[in-house]
C-alpha cells in the first residue's frame, strides 16, 4: 500500500503531466485550473493543495519540461569528451527537444513573464553555461565561461526561431554550426 508521501508525489506528477499535455492545445491565458484538474482527474482543492499559486504551477511545469530536455540532453552527450561534439550533440538535443514539446515550449516562454520563471530560466541558464564552459576550456577559447553563455543565449534563439516556424529549419541550425568552435 502506497504512502501519503508517495500518493502525495504521484498526484503532483499527474497535474504537471496534465499541464504539459494542455499546453500542446492552450496557450497560457487558457490553460484554466478547472482544465488542469480535469485532465488529472483531481479536484481543484486537491490543485491548490499542491500548488498554492498559479506561479508555483508554472515553476513545476518548467522544471519538469526542462528535467526531461537536461535528461534528453544528457543522453546525447553521454561519453563525449568536452569539446566541438558535445556542443553539437548538446544543442540538436536542446532544439529537437523543444520541437517535440513545441506546445509546453510556447506556454513557457508566454510565462517569462513572472518574475520567478524568467529568475529560474536564468539559474538554469548559468548552470548549463558552467558545464558548457568545459567544452569552450577544451576548445581552447580564452572566456569559456562568457563563450558558453552566449553560445546558450544562440541555441536558445534557434528554438525560438523554430518555435515561430512550427518546424526544424535546416539555415537557422547550419548558422547555428557556424557559432560553434573549430575542430582543435
Amino acid at each position: 500500500m502506497p504512502t501519503r508521501v508517495e500518493t502525495a508525489a504521484r498526484t503532483r506528477a499527474a497535474l504537471v503531466t496534465a499541464g504539459l499535455r494542455l499546453a500542446d492545445e492552450f496557450s497560457l491565458a487558457e490553460l484554466s485550473v478547472n482544465r488542469i484538474v480535469a485532465a488529472a482527474g483531481v479536484s481543484k482543492g486537491t490543485f491548490f493543495h499542491h500548488f498554492p499559486s498559479r506561479v508555483d504551477y508554472l515553476l513545476a511545469l518548467h522544471q519538469g519540461f526542462h528535467d526531461h530536455l537536461d535528461a534528453e540532453i544528457a543522453a546525447a552527450i553521454g561519453g563525449l569528451p568536452p569539446g566541438r561534439d558535445r556542443l553539437h550533440a548538446a544543442q540538436l538535443a536542446y532544439l529537437d527537444g523543444c520541437l517535440r514539446n513545441r506546445g509546453v515550449r510556447a506556454l513557457l516562454l508566454e510565462a517569462r513573464a513572472e518574475r520567478a520563471i524568467t529568475d529560474r530560466i536564468r539559474e538554469r541558464n548559468e548552470t548549463s553555461a558552467q558545464v558548457a564552459a568545459e567544452d569552450f576550456r577544451a576548445a581552447g577559447w580564452s572566456h569559456p565561461v562568457e563563450s558558453a553563455r552566449l553560445w546558450i543565449g544562440l541555441v536558445v534563439e534557434a528554438a525560438l526561431l523554430e518555435l515561430g516556424e512550427g518546424a526544424e529549419s535546416p539555415a537557422v541550425r547550419s548558422a547555428l554550426e557556424q557559432y560553434l568552435p573549430p575542430p582543435r
